[in-house]
């Protein structure tokens, strides 16, 4: 039986793609015990407004070099949920969604979150939820208790959860050894997202922003365009 494998770092209200692989996942890895990564998706995501795509970034507090994701804190020395909020209600007033939009980040806010990890996830359960797109079991690296690094702990994480299949974004094709998968019998699938439009307020459509936007804009039936496929590493190495 085919059990497909998504092990990805926590985003902060990440955009459609990445619910599109928790569509696929029949195991969804929160990637936490890593390296945090200045620049990455884990503390930032941008939104649509009047004059333009903007960033929400969540502040983080006492940051050192080679810190864990689930070890960096949050900095609340400033009420950055409630700008937020104020952003994304002024973003999204139009919206015909935006009381179940600003619900949803209430509910994320609402949780006790010290680190930006719990941040993060909190924010893309909370998604999942919405859209009933929590079919996968939801595990946390550092839990699984194996260690390594690269290509070959990615492998052993997946080969410890009985997968078939391991489903990731565009990034890993820069390092994975997908031989190392494919001599283990494991299938590694790249995500072939379609970016599938939908309606959408400020200007041209474009499908790189917060998932919130889908939630504003059309509700649960934008669970309707979480559905792009995957490719084979070979084409999608080529």
């Amino acid at each position: 039986m085919a059990r497909n494998i998504v092990i990805s770092q926590s985003m902060y209200f990440p955009w459609v793609g990445m619910l599109e692989q928790i569509k696929l996942a029949d195991v969804f890895v929160h990637y936490d015990d890593v390296q945090f990564s200045r620049g990455s998706f884990t503390n930032r995501v941008q939104i649509k407004t009047q004059s333009g795509t903007r960033w929400l970034t969540v502040p983080l507090k006492d940051l050192r070099l080679g810190q864990r994701i689930d070890e960096v804190l949050i900095d609340n020395r400033t009420d950055w949920r409630s700008r937020h909020r104020d952003i994304l209600r002024q973003a999204y007033i139009k919206a015909p969604f935006a009381k179940d939009m600003l619900e949803l980040v209430d509910g994320v806010f609402a949780k006790d979150a010290s680190t930006i990890a719990d941040v993060a996830r909190n924010s893309m359960l909370a998604l999942a939820a919405y859209f009933n797109l929590d079919r996968p079991k939801f595990v946390s690296s550092d839990a699984l208790t194996i260690g390594g690094a690269s290509s070959e702990r990615v492998y052993d994480i997946t080969a410890h959860l009985e997968g078939t299949a391991y489903i990731t974004g565009h990034g890993a094709r820069n390092y994975l050894d997908h031989g190392l998968f494919n001599q283990n019998g494991i299938s590694v699938q790249y995500m072939n997202y379609e970016r599938t439009p939908y309606p959408q307020l400020h200007g041209e459509f474009t499908p790189y922003v917060t998932a919130l936007d889908l939630v504003a804009n059309c509700g649960t039936k934008g669970a309707e365009v979480v559905h792009s496929g995957t490719v084979d590493w070979r084409e999608f190495t080529q």
